[in-house]
């Protein structure tokens, strides 16, 4: 790894906490107030963290192109995120699909990004998702996945590298793997 970092990506909405889903769709909370933690998610940040994994969230927020959600509440949730879990950095796209940028998954630019800030491995790294949007931007950075499955989830659109019902699984398997 000459000096390289692993690192551990995590989508937010249905990974780290959790997801409002209305009419079977997931949404994000809309303020600090709806924001609800994952079980077993403080706990498994902290154990990848004490084994040398980086821990990144990766997130796509269009509402706020959209109008839907304020730049501001979006950072005050990721202020509180950043204040209570083992949390090494987050990265954000704003934009809406229509935008062709770079950043949003299932584009790889924002995974790109944390390894050039960060100076990780990607091939060492592991992406952790509940949408095919995740496991493509994983896949395409070179990244091995893991699939979060849920009842009402998105059908995938390229295999992940394991499906898993939770962080704290994943957490679990990754950790098995350095041993």
């Amino acid at each position: 790894m000459d000096g390289l970092r692993r690192a551990v990506f995590l989508d937010r909405d249905g990974v780290v906490n959790q997801s409002l889903v209305r009419n079977g769709k997931p949404y994000p909370p809309s303020c600090l107030e709806e924001l609800v933690i994952l079980p077993g998610v403080p706990e498994a940040l902290a154990k990848l963290r004490a084994e040398g994994y980086l821990c990144i969230v990766i997130t796509n927020q269009p509402d706020v192109a959209t109008g839907v959600q304020s730049l501001a509440e979006v950072e005050r949730i990721h202020a509180y995120l950043r204040d209570t879990l083992f949390l090494d950095d987050i990265f954000t796209c704003y934009h809406v699909a229509s935008h062709r940028c770079s950043c949003r998954k299932p584009r790889p630019g924002m995974l790109l990004s944390a390894a050039r800030r960060h100076a990780i491995a990607l091939s060492q790294s592991f992406m952790l998702g509940d949408r095919w949007r995740d496991i493509e931007a994983g896949k395409a950075a070179g990244c091995k996945t893991f699939f979060i499955y849920w009842d009402n989830h998105e059908p995938l659109t390229v295999d992940p590298d394991y499906i898993v019902p939770s962080l704290a699984h994943a957490g679990e398997i990754i950790l098995g793997l350095n041993k």
